[in-house]
């Protein structure tokens, strides 16, 4: 399954809002510099929306603030 996300990075709180089924704004801290921000939203997704074991991929958009991830079951 594929998610899209768009990314608000260096913000001052995290938070994540579902937009549709399979689209989400996230906020995070960390600043979007060497990966940080891509790993602080892999980390808020994943303590979010797992109710069982799951690995998110990043799939599109590593350096863009509009991204791809594929969840792994």
């Amino acid at each position: 399954m594929y998610i899209k996300v768009k990314v608000h990075a260096d913000e001052k709180k995290e938070q994540i809002i579902q937009k549709s089924p399979d689209t989400f704004e996230v906020w995070v801290k960390a600043p979007a510099r060497e990966g940080r921000a891509n790993i602080a939203v892999i980390k808020l997704l994943a303590k979010t929306l797992c109710k069982e074991a799951k690995l998110f991929r990043l799939i599109k958009g590593a350096t863009s603030p509009a991204k791809i991830f594929e969840i792994i079951s």
